[in-house]
C-alpha cells in the first residue's frame, strides 16, 4: 500500500550540527588569514546560464590560478548542488591537512542528458557525477574520454549512493494520489522534467513503466520466461499506453529536475511531482510540511547515479590523483553520512545502517532486472525513434 507523509524520514540538519559546521569555517578561515592572505569570499558561486548552473566552491587562498592550487571541475545533475558544495569544502580541508595543497572543486550543474552532451561536445570534466549509466558509457563511446571499464574502478558500479522515485504533492493531498495509477487520471495535472534531457525524468519514465509491467504480469518474473513471450509483449504495450497517459497530463516539461521543482513548488504548477527522494524531502525541508508532502508510491525504480574519472582531461592536466582522491573520497564514512544528510541513501552498509530509520522500506526494482540494463533502456526507450519518442509524436 503505498505511504503519504513524510513518517518515516528524518529531517537532518539540526541546529547543533550548524553550529559546528560554522564553528569549523570559523577556523578554518582564522588558518588562512594567519598565513597573511586573503581566502577568497565567495564559498559558493552561481551562475545562472539558461538553466544551467555553475557552482564554485574555492575553498583556497586567492580567486585566480596558482601553481599552489589545484582546480577540479565536476560535471553534475541537477539536485546534486547543496551536496557537492558540502562535500567539496570536506574534501579541500582533507587534502591540506594530508599533503598541504590546495584544491579548488567547481561545479556544473544541469538536466543530465545535458551536460553529457556539453562534455561531449568539449566541456573538459575532470570528474562526472551524472544520473544514470548510460551518461557516461555515452561520453565514453561519443568522446572516447573515458574508460570503457569505468563502473569497475570504484565499489557499487561506481555509484556511491543511491535513490528512488516518489511524489510530491500539495498539503492535505487534494487530489487524492496514492499510487501511479492516479497519475494517469484526467484530473490530475503531473510535473516531470522531459526524459531527453534529465537523468532524473529517465528514472521516472522508467519507474511508471515498471510498475505498469508489474500490474499486468503479477511478477516481473515473467519478463524472461520464454512461456510468457505473448503475455509480456501485450503486458509492454499496456504499459506504454499506460506511460502515455501520463505524459498526456504534463503541462510543463523542463530540461531538469531541478528546474521542474520549481515548477510544481514556486510557479504552483501541476498537483503533483515526480521527483527524486532526494529532491521532494529537500523542499518539504525548505518550505516546510504545512505546504508539501510525500506520497510513496507502491513500487518504485531503484536509481543508481555512477560517477566517473573522465581519462583523457586528468591526464592532460595533470589532475588524476586529485580526481581519483576526491571520487573515493564519496565512499569514506564522513562522506557518506553528509550523502545521507542531503536525503541520498548511502551505498556503504554501515553507514546505511546508521540511517536506515530515515529512509523509508519501498520495493523497488532496478534497471537490469525490467529493463536488461541501460544499454537496452537507452536504446528502447530514449534514443530516437524510441518508445518516448513515440509517445509524444502521438500526442501532438
Amino acid at each position: 500500500m503505498a505511504q503519504t507523509g513524510v513518517t518515516g524520514y528524518m529531517l537532518l540538519a539540526s541546529s547543533c550540527q550548524r553550529r559546528r559546521r560554522a564553528a569549523v569555517r570559523r577556523r578554518t578561515l582564522a588558518r588562512f588569514l594567519s598565513r597573511g592572505v586573503q581566502p577568497c569570499i565567495s564559498a559558493r558561486l552561481i551562475l545562472l546560464l539558461g538553466g544551467l548552473s555553475l557552482l564554485v566552491c574555492t575553498f583556497f587562498a586567492g580567486c585566480g590560478k596558482s601553481e599552489n592550487v589545484v582546480t577540479l571541475l565536476n560535471v553534475s545533475y541537477d539536485p546534486t548542488r547543496e551536496l557537492y558544495h558540502e562535500i567539496n569544502g570536506m574534501f579541500a580541508e582533507r587534502m591540506w591537512k594530508e599533503s598541504g595543497v590546495q584544491v579548488a572543486v567547481r561545479q556544473s550543474h544541469g538536466g543530465s542528458g545535458k551536460q553529457t552532451r556539453a562534455v561531449i561536445d568539449g566541456l573538459e570534466a575532470d570528474v562526472v557525477t551524472l544520473a544514470v549509466a548510460s551518461d557516461i558509457d555515452a561520453i565514453a563511446e561519443l568522446r572516447g574520454w573515458i574508460r570503457r571499464d569505468w563502473q569497475k574502478q570504484l565499489p557499487n558500479n561506481s555509484c556511491p549512493y543511491t535513490s528512488t522515485v516518489v511524489f510530491l504533492v500539495r498539503r492535505g493531498n487534494p487530489k487524492g494520489i496514492r499510487d501511479w495509477d492516479d497519475l494517469a487520471r484526467d484530473d490530475v495535472a503531473v510535473v516531470t522534467p522531459n526524459p531527453k534531457t534529465s537523468g532524473g525524468a529517465r528514472w521516472n519514465y522508467l519507474a511508471a513503466w515498471g510498475y505498469a509491467l508489474k500490474r499486468s504480469l503479477g511478477s516481473w518474473d515473467k519478463l524472461r520466461d520464454p512461456r510468457a513471450k505473448e503475455e509480456v509483449a501485450r503486458a509492454q504495450e499496456d504499459a506504454q499506453a499506460f506511460v502515455k497517459r501520463i505524459f498526456g497530463r504534463v503541462p510543463v516539461m523542463d530540461t531538469g529536475a531541478r528546474a521542474a521543482t520549481n515548477t510544481f513548488v514556486q510557479r504552483g504548477i501541476g498537483d503533483v511531482l515526480i521527483a527524486w527522494e532526494n529532491e521532494a524531502l529537500l523542499a518539504v525541508k525548505e518550505l516546510g510540511a504545512d505546504r508539501l508532502e510525500i506520497v510513496l508510491p507502491s513500487v518504485s525504480i531503484l536509481a543508481e547515479p555512477p560517477v566517473a574519472v573522465v581519462d583523457a582531461v586528468v591526464d592532460r592536466r595533470g589532475t588524476r590523483t586529485y580526481a581519483e582522491a576526491y571520487l573515493k573520497f564519496l565512499y569514506e564514512p564522513e562522506a557518506q553520512r553528509v550523502i545521507a544528510k542531503h536525503y541520498f541513501r548511502p551505498s556503504v552498509d554501515t553507514v546505511a545502517e546508521e540511517f536506515r530509520e530515515r529512509f523509508p522500506n519501498l520495493e523497488r526494482f532496478t534497471v537490469d532486472q525490467v529493463f536488461g540494463g541501460w544499454e537496452r533502456a537507452k536504446r528502447e526507450h530514449f534514443d530516437d525513434g524510441g518508445s518516448f519518442d513515440q509517445i509524444m509524436n502521438a500526442e501532438r
